[in-house]
């Protein structure tokens, strides 16, 4: 039996830890060949031998013009063409009130969330999709770009403007058969979550549990995605079976912030 993206080639960015490892593997076992992408090249290979024999690994800024070039051509030459782009690679920033904002915190964090993203999408339509006339491009936003986050101007606004230029890249792309959606996590449960919420446990005083379960009281199932729930929304949209689904924002988190 064949698996979901079988034939198909993606390129995962931000792959180092979280849920780029995740999401490769998943794509791996169904038939996908991946090219994971990072920084941090130690961990990227891990993550690519983790995956399995359909993986390769690549240290590449995203937020480099040249490195994005490189990346999409690695990809082209390894595998002869990209199917599945997923822009993943996110940077949370130092959290800072408006007031105390910096210039370096806003634009680094709008360079990770958005720009880079850009570039990736800009790349994979030139190198491969449009010639093909194929492709699915998945951006991966927060809800925090919905609701607002105290001290997060910054990553909110560079995740609230994912879903926007989702909905022009697929008014764009979609003359030639490719899609663009964007995944909306809320929070994931990671060890950079884990981390946050022990800082903010320790600012308001509480333990670790007390200030889970005050951050989850508005979600209506009380809980929170695992990496795995969020990479089976990715699957799902980067199959066929989402052939027709383009230009959504789609959330992935435990009822926190429901659509209609």
């Amino acid at each position: 039996m064949s698996g979901r993206l079988e034939g198909k080639v993606a390129i995962i960015t931000g792959a180092s830890t979280g849920l780029g490892p995740v999401m490769a593997a998943m794509f791996v076992r169904e038939g996908a060949r991946v090219l994971l992408s990072a920084r941090r090249e130690d961990l990227v290979r891990e993550a690519a031998i983790a995956a399995g024999g359909g993986a390769i690994a690549m240290r590449a800024d995203v937020t480099n013009e040249k490195d994005v070039e490189a990346m999409v051509a690695r990809a082209v030459e390894e595998f002869g063409h990209v199917d599945v782009m997923c822009n993943n690679a996110a940077a949370p920033g130092k959290d800072l009130w408006v007031w105390e904002q910096t210039l370096e915190n806003w634009y680094d964090t709008i360079g990770v969330d958005v720009t880079a993203a850009m570039l990736c999408t800009r790349e994979v339509l030139k190198q491969s999709m449009l010639e093909r006339r194929t492709g699915v491009i998945l951006n991966f936003s927060s809800t925090a770009g919905y609701s607002g986050m105290v001290r997060k101007s910054h990553y909110v606004t560079a995740k609230a403007s994912l879903r926007a230029f989702t909905k022009v890249v697929a008014l764009e792309v979609g003359q030639y058969g490719i899609r663009c959606n964007c995944i909306v996590p809320g929070s994931i449960d990671t060890e950079l979550w884990q981390n946050w919420v022990a800082r903010m446990a320790k600012e308001h005083g509480v333990d670790f549990d007390t200030e889970r379960a005050r951050l989850l009281q508005g979600v209506a199932l009380r809980d929170i995605s695992s990496t795995e729930d969020v990479a089976n929304l990715a699957l799902f949209l980067a199959s066929d079976e989402a052939r027709t689904i383009t230009g959504q924002s789609v959330p992935v988190d435990a009822g926190g912030y429901m659509q209609g």
